[in-house]
């Protein structure tokens, strides 16, 4: 009777119309790509979730770390493991997401929701790294004078 009950209620869910970013595309994405990735894929999550507050403090905490991650890379010895960083918030965005989306984006894969494609995901990536690199190449060359 009780899996009758939930076929029944599945009929009357809406399938989503909007993409979604998955964990693994966003967590893959940020490691090659930089805080940016993560911030911009979970905020786009949020609002497809109807969550505008996760959404804007998404991008507040994204701009601080990532303001943090670039003064902080000034500071740090030449011969720092440079996987650390990607590796630590690839880590910090999986986190995010498995507490504040996993859910939703559990709930919108059953209901049929779609995903966005590799390539977006990868072009993200791309343009969050120049961005990232073009800050750190600019302060360099404005501090140091490189």
């Amino acid at each position: 009777m009780t899996e009758d009950h939930n076929v029944e209620t599945s009929v009357f869910e809406e399938i989503p119309t909007e993409k979604i970013y998955s964990k693994k595309a966003i967590s893959t994405a940020t490691f090659f790509g930089g805080p940016l990735v993560a911030g911009y894929c979970i905020a786009q999550n949020f609002k497809t979730f109807n969550d505008l507050e996760k959404a804007r403090n998404t991008w507040i905490i994204t701009v601080l770390c990532t303001i943090a991650i670039i003064g902080i890379s000034f500071s740090l010895p030449e011969n720092f493991p440079k996987i650390i960083f990607p590796a630590l918030y690839s880590f910090i965005a999986a986190q995010i997401i498995q507490n504040y989306q996993e859910e939703n984006i559990q709930k919108h894969n059953e209901n049929g929701g779609d995903t966005f494609s590799g390539w977006r995901v990868t072009f993200i990536a791309f343009l969050s790294f120049s961005i990232l690199f073009a800050s750190i190449m600019a302060l360099a060359i404005l501090f140091y004078g490189i």
